[in-house]
């Protein structure tokens, strides 16, 4: 009886509380703590290397939901990506549903690759943060470790002959596989990341690039020491040039044309970068300073 003498006699408090109750519909405040995250693993990885993150992200956000999608695990991981894309919405899409104030995307390496694939081809995606953990976004050429494993025969200067083919299109790592020696042959023959970064024209380009930028935040994290990343720019859009000098992203032609929309998302600002010495590869996700430093304030 009193709560509604004082309502009837406040027109402020009787405003505060209709503006609440608005805010709370329209989901700008949550009362049910953190929103989910999902995390996508990297070539020749699977949910069990990313336990110490997933820890990491529970002890420091208790009640939060993390989903390590398992699937394409390990050998798997080499299948082409549209067909791991296709799998992976699959999974993203029943996680979303049931996250109606939005999720954050946290995705490894390769998994990168998945998730940018992810949002540029659902539409109705409610992906907050997405989380780029030391993925070859502009691609990769490298003599690494990785690339004996899946060509042990070769080096980086003849990969373009197995890769750019259809039988090597059907290798995840040919998907992104970028030499900037056979630049028309990439462009010709990759039929993933050049589509993906708008740098061969075709008619999803419009949409990808208005699902691409529904997310509210994209955070790019990478370093020096990698030894995979191969260069290392890569985690954030930087790439060789035909002399193998770096161009930083800015300087890249899908950024200056902005045509899957980061230009317009830095413009925004909503690109953060990240860079850290001292990592390698496989230990992105269990190093607790770049946790902190790097990942942790943007799961919120």
């Amino acid at each position: 009886m009193k709560t509604a003498q004082i309502v009837r006699g406040s027109p402020v408090l009787l405003l505060l509380l209709l503006l609440l109750l608005l805010l709370l519909l329209s989901g700008t405040v949550r009362i049910d703590g953190y929103r989910p995250v999902i995390i996508v693993h990297g070539i020749f990885d699977g949910p069990k290397q990313f336990k110490t993150l997933s820890l990491y992200i529970t002890k420091m956000h208790p009640g939060t939901e993390v989903s390590v999608i398992d699937l394409y695990d390990n050998l798997a991981s080499l299948r082409p990506l549209w067909r791991q894309v296709q799998d992976f919405r699959k999974a993203f899409d029943s996680i979303v549903r049931k996250a109606p104030e939005g999720v954050h995307l946290l995705c490894f390496s390769q998994g990168g690759l998945i998730c940018r694939a992810l949002l540029a081809v659902a539409p109705n995606h409610n992906v907050h943060t997405f989380v780029s953990l030391s993925s070859p976004q502009a691609g990769q050429y490298g003599d690494t470790e990785y690339l004996k494993w899946v060509f042990p025969e070769s080096i980086k200067k003849t990969v373009f002959r197995i890769c750019y083919n259809t039988v090597g299109q059907k290798l995840s790592i040919c998907d992104y596989w970028n030499d900037p020696h056979h630049r028309y042959r990439y462009l010709k023959s990759n039929s993933f990341l050049p589509m993906l970064n708008g740098e061969r024209p075709h008619v999803n380009m419009k949409a990808w690039r208005e699902n691409f930028l529904r997310i509210n935040k994209l955070v790019l994290i990478g370093g020096p020491d990698d030894g995979v990343i191969t260069p290392w720019q890569s985690s954030h859009f930087g790439f060789f040039d035909i002399n193998e000098n770096i161009v930083e992203m800015r300087n890249q032609e899908f950024y200056k044309s902005d045509t899957f929309g980061l230009k317009a998302l830095e413009a925004r600002g909503d690109l953060a970068v990240c860079i850290h010495s001292g990592v390698k590869h496989v230990q992105w996700h269990s190093n607790h300073t770049v946790f902190t430093s790097c990942i942790v304030k943007w799961l919120t």
